[in-house]
């Protein structure tokens, strides 16, 4: 598969694009009706909670060629790397119960476990190291098959060339190992852990995670589209059925942009975690430097800070093939979601970007 659409399959680093420069003149629907008109995108949301009030805008079709219109900020979707915060903090939340150290090696949880190409080390490599993504592990995603699975996705990613350790670097690994420290510290499986710690607690009733084998979204979504990882030779498909389980820790909840409002709500409203463990999520991120993310974009723990229109946002966005999705929440308090059901990329990036920050910061 080509490296691409490989990293659309989990990478929030693609939904995250320069935002665009301060705007004026349109509102949030003129937007969201420029990703599905000039975009050529099937379907757009954007949700806006500010204290108790919140409001939708939509536009598109949720199924083209039906004249089905989109559907709403209730209905469920592929939410890509927003699945990292929500792993971050589940193991805040382990942390806060003594079970997780976040100074400790990866190795004191798995032993043994990461060795890797180029002095790649568990011994070296901190828990709070994944969180950050400076742990210097590959990105999986980027040599994977994805027409051959399951497959045995940490042992592709220690083969490939590590990047340097300390240094924030991009990569779906770090999450899939976070995944597996939960599974050590827990004896259970990541997925019921963060549904007993984060999605039960915060009611964010609608989201799951897939089941194994299972391809389908459940209850009411839109369709999807995008290039199909499995034969990119053809084009832009529909790609609603996916093995979303494949994406594990890094990028395999299903929600709605609602509960993913109410993520940001719980967080920063001192539900979800300790003051003291938001204040590790976000005291000392990391500068993220790469290409395609905000200039003065930094990364704490499962969350990126950027500088947009109206101050500090914290945020995190998501891809998989047909979904693009920025989420996040400002210094005021307001929450914001805004999804489309295709790939943003160039233009359409663009769009996505102007639409979030209209919906997050006005």
């Amino acid at each position: 598969m080509a490296r691409k659409m490989i990293a659309v399959v989990a990478a929030g680093a693609v939904a995250l694009a320069p935002v665009a420069p301060a705007f004026a003149g349109t509102g949030l629907e003129d937007r969201v009706e420029r990703l599905t008109g000039e975009g050529g995108l099937a379907g757009a949301v954007a949700r806006v909670d500010d204290g108790r009030r919140g409001f939708t805008v939509k536009a598109g079709t949720a199924e083209r060629g039906t004249g089905r219109p989109m559907v709403g900020s209730d209905a469920r979707f592929r939410v890509g790397s927003m699945t990292k915060p929500v792993v971050a903090v589940t193991v805040m939340r382990l942390a806060e119960r003594g079970k997780v150290r976040l100074g400790a090696p990866v190795e004191t949880y798995l032993p043994g476990v990461i060795r890797g190409k180029g002095g790649v080390d568990g011994r070296k490599i901190k828990v709070r190291d994944l969180l950050r993504q400076t742990s210097g592990l590959a990105d999986f995603t980027q040599a994977a098959d994805w027409s051959k699975i399951p497959q045995d996705y940490l042992a592709i990613a220690l083969a490939q060339k590590p990047t340097p350790y300390g240094r924030f670097a991009y990569s779906n690994t770090n999450y899939l190992v976070l995944g597996m420290v939960i599974d050590a510290v827990t004896g259970k499986d990541f997925r019921q852990v963060s549904r007993e710690l984060v999605l039960e607690p915060l009611r964010m009733r609608d989201t799951y995670w897939p089941k194994r084998g299972e391809l389908g979204i459940r209850g009411e979504h839109a369709h999807t589209y995008g290039i199909n990882p499995v034969d990119p030779g053809a084009g832009v498909v529909d790609v609603t059925r996916l093995p979303g389980y494949e994406f594990g820790a890094s990028g395999g909840l299903v929600s709605t942009p609602e509960d993913l409002n109410r993520f940001w709500q719980g967080v920063f409203g001192g539900r979800a975690v300790s003051a003291k463990s938001l204040r590790a999520m976000t005291a000392d991120p990391v500068a993220v430097g790469e290409k395609g993310w905000p200039p003065q974009a930094r990364y704490g723990y499962g969350m990126a800070r950027v500088r947009l229109a109206c101050g500090t946002v914290w945020m995190h966005g998501g891809g998989v093939p047909g979904v693009s999705v920025l989420s996040g929440r400002s210094a005021t308090g307001r929450r914001a979601t805004v999804y489309v059901t295709g790939s943003a990329e160039g233009e359409r990036h663009e769009h996505l970007t102007d639409a979030f920050e209209a919906a997050v910061c006005r």
